[in-house]
C-alpha cells in the first residue's frame, strides 16, 4: 500500500497542503472551523500519520524534551522524571531520560545528544557544578532549565526547593521530641557544594541545632545516598555505645536504609531512635513505622519546569535570583519521629 501523504489529505479535504499543515501543527493560521474538521475527516479517513522526522528538520525542533537525572533508580528521581512525563505529555510533548550517574562526562553526553536531537528544551537535574556542562549548553544556545539544584557553574533559569528551611523543619520537630543530640546523615562530599540540595539539607539541620542551642560536632556523618550503602553504614553507626537518640537524613533513601539497620538491631524506632528525613517520597509512608520526612509538591515543580521550557514569554531576565523558582516544603509527620499519628 503506498505511503499517505499531505497532498492526499488535501485533495480530500479540498484545501492547500499549508491548510492541512495549519491543522496538524496547531498554526501558524488559524483554520475556519468547517475547514478544520474537513482536514481531520480526511485525516481519520486516509488513516494519515505526519512524518515527525520530516516536520522536525523543517522547523530544526522536534516535540522531544530532554531531561538528565543522576540516577532514576533512586525513588525521588523516578517520581521526579515521572511528573514531568505527564505535564509533557499533556501538551503533546515525549519525554527523554538519560541518567548522568553522578558523573560529569556522562552529563555531557547526554547534553550534547539531546541538543543534537533538536529537543525543544532540555531539563536538567546536574550531578553538580560542570564546568564542561555549562560550556556546552553556551553553545548550542538551547532552551534549558535547572531542576532541583542550581549549579554554580550554569547560570540558568531554575526550578528549585527551600532546602534549608525543610530541614530546619525536620530537624525542629525531632528537638522538640526532646532529644539533646540530633544527628545528620549528609552526603559523601567532602566540601559542600554551592546549590547543592543535600548540602543545604545539611545546613538547615546545622541552623536549627545551633538555634536550639545544640553542638553538631561529631554530629554529620557522610552517608551514600542510596539505601543499601547507608543500611551497611548505620549498622556501624548504632553500634556505637554513644549512638544518637534521634537521626535527620538528608534523603528519604538513607532513612530507610537506616531503619533497616535499626530493625536487624533491635534498636526500637521510635523508642529507642527517632528518625525524619527530607524528599517524601511514595514509599515513606510505608515503611515500618511509616517515616517523617520533608515534602513538596512535585507536580507543581514539574509543571512549572516544562512551561518554562517551553514557553519564552516566561523566561525571564534579571539577577540570578530572579530567575530562580522556589517552592515551599512542608513536613509530613508520621511515626518515626515519635509522634503517634
Amino acid at each position: 500500500m503506498a505511503k499517505v501523504t499531505r497532498d492526499d489529505v488535501a485533495k480530500l479535504a479540498g484545501t492547500s497542503t499549508a491548510v492541512v499543515s495549519y491543522v496538524i501543527n496547531d498554526g501558524p493560521r488559524p483554520v475556519a472551523p468547517a475547514t478544520r474538521e474537513r482536514v481531520l475527516a480526511a485525516i481519520k479517513t486516509l488513516g494519515y500519520r505526519p512524518d515527525r522526522v520530516a516536520q522536525a528538520m523543517a522547523s530544526r525542533r522536534t516535540d522531544l524534551i530532554g531531561l538528565i537525572v543522576p540516577d532514576a533508580r533512586q525513588p525521588f528521581f523516578a517520581e521526579m522524571a515521572h511528573a514531568v512525563e505527564q505535564v509533557a505529555a499533556a501538551r503533546g510533548k515525549m519525554v527523554l531520560v538519560g541518567n548522568s550517574d553522578y558523573l560529569d562526562e556522562r552529563e555531557v553526553h547526554y547534553l550534547r545528544a539531546f541538543l543534537g536531537m533538536r529537543v525543544a528544551g532540555l531539563i536538567l537535574i546536574s550531578q553538580g557544578p560542570s564546568e564542561r556542562a555549562a560550556a556546552e549548553i553556551e553553545a548550542w544556545d538551547a532552551r534549558i532549565v535547572l531542576m532541583h539544584r542550581r549549579p554554580a557553574a550554569i547560570d540558568d533559569v531554575a526550578v528549585v526547593l527551600d532546602d534549608v528551611g525543610g530541614a530546619q523543619l525536620a530537624t525542629r520537630h525531632l528537638l522538640e521530641h526532646g532529644h539533646e543530640r540530633v544527628a545528620c546523615l549528609g552526603g559523601v562530599e567532602e566540601t559542600p557544594k554551592l546549590g547543592d540540595p543535600v548540602t543545604d539539607h545539611v545546613e538547615g539541620w546545622a541552623r536549627a541545632m545551633r538555634e536550639a542551642g545544640k553542638s553538631v560536632e561529631g554530629q554529620h556523618f557522610q552517608a551514600p545516598y542510596n539505601r543499601y550503602d547507608t543500611y551497611l553504614l548505620a549498622l556501624e553507626l548504632l553500634r556505637r555505645p554513644d549512638r544518637p537518640t534521634a537521626v535527620f537524613c538528608a534523603t528519604d533513601d538513607q532513612a530507610i536504609g537506616l531503619m533497616r539497620a535499626a530493625r536487624e538491631l533491635g534498636v526500637d524506632v521510635p523508642g529507642e531512635l527517632a528518625v525524619a528525613a527530607f524528599d517524601d517520597v511514595k514509599e515513606a509512608g510505608l515503611t515500618d513505622p511509616p517515616l517523617t520526612t520533608v515534602g513538596s509538591d512535585r507536580e507543581a515543580m514539574a509543571q512549572v519546569a516544562v512551561d518554562l521550557v517551553l514557553d519564552d514569554a516566561l523566561r525571564v531576565t534579571g539577577s540570578r535570583r530572579e530567575r530562580v523558582r522556589q517552592f515551599p516544603t512542608a513536613l509530613r509527620i508520621r511515626r518515626s519521629c515519635g509522634c503517634g499519628g
